[in-house]
């Protein structure tokens, strides 16, 4: 089961913000390359875009230990 309090999901902005990267470098990624994302790593409600730190990690290249 997901906690959805937990450090290991959040919203596009924020992602891309830990990560170092631009505010909207998720939404740029997942609608350029939606398949570089695991199954179940993001998912849009609404329009708000949640990602899985998997993801990011995935997606960078960066473990978040790393950051």
């Amino acid at each position: 089961m997901i906690n959805l309090d937990g450090e290991d999901i959040m919203s596009a902005k924020d992602a891309s913000q830990k990560w170092g990267k631009s505010d909207d470098y998720v939404r740029q990624m997942y609608r350029k390359y939606p398949d570089k994302f695991p199954a179940g790593s993001i998912r849009k409600f609404g329009k708000q875009l949640v990602v899985t730190r998997q993801g990011m990690e995935t997606v960078t290249g960066i473990k978040k230990s790393d950051l």
